[in-house]
């Protein structure tokens, strides 16, 4: 069977995979939420749902892996992503075994991404009903926000999220503008951030431990600027946690 991951790249597989080593978290809780808990022989240490994810051998971080628990777990597939996980990894992990990248900066590709592991692991119904869900749901999401937002996800640089970014994707869906004007995440200074002058400042949860003090740095410098910190997960997590984020966006209140 020859399968197209998001890249592009083909990989072949004589069969459906009873080894996976899953090197993204929001793919791992995926693979749990498509009932293959029991294939998932290895994840990162930043893989945290579901709760029973702790059982699951660690390999490593998510752009640094130790290579011989990789091989030692005998992957017949490795899932991971072109922006979370290196090139040097993946290149090294795909001379000796499949590896299938995601490549999600969307709320079509990460739909694409949940019916395309659907189809690599023999869980194609499952795969595409979770997907409707998800889609029925945000489409129902009234996008009644208005105000420009700035999101950061980094301190010491400070980062922010711009453009062709999955998190921008979901800030503007929501119908806020993302008030940074740049590609990816760039970083930025506080002086940046005045002269912008964003409605909102949203400090993510992850992967910066962003904290109440904080908050009150950052609204003293932006007075103007409504400041919290956000549930991280709850907007660059593109796999079944989409589910859960429904409700946290219905719920939200930037004000």
């Amino acid at each position: 069977m020859e399968f197209k991951d998001q890249t592009g790249r083909i990989i072949t597989l004589n069969t459906y995979p009873g080894r996976i080593v899953s090197l993204v978290p929001s793919q791992t809780e995926l693979l749990f939420d498509l009932g293959l808990k029991d294939r998932v022989v290895g994840r990162t240490a930043y893989c945290i749902h579901p709760e029973s994810i702790k059982n699951v051998q660690s390999v490593g971080g998510t752009k640094k892996q130790i290579l011989h628990k990789v091989r030692s777990l005998k992957p017949d597939l490795i899932i991971g992503n072109k922006e979370e996980n290196t090139r040097e990894m993946i290149d090294q992990l795909a001379a000796d075994y499949p590896v299938w990248l995601s490549d999600v900066r969307s709320m079509p590709q990460a739909l694409d991404m949940i019916s395309s592991i659907g189809d690599i692991t023999g869980t194609s119904d499952k795969a595409q009903e979770l997907a409707a869900a998800i889609k029925s749901g945000f489409d129902r999401i009234e996008s009644s926000f208005v105000g420009r937002a700035a999101y950061l996800i980094w301190e010491k640089p400070t980062m922010a999220v711009a453009r062709d970014t999955f998190i921008h994707a979901v800030i503007e869906h929501l119908g806020f503008k993302n008030a940074i004007k740049a590609e990816r995440y760039p970083e930025i200074t506080l002086d940046t951030l005045k002269a912008t002058a964003p409605d909102f400042l949203w400090l993510s949860s992850e992967p910066f431990p962003y904290t109440l003090e904080h908050v009150r740095e950052y609204q003293a410098a932006l007075p103007h600027t409504k400041v919290q910190i956000v549930d991280g997960e709850m907007f660059s997590w593109y796999g079944s946690r989409l589910l859960k984020s429904i409700q946290y966006f219905k719920d939200f209140n930037p004000h």
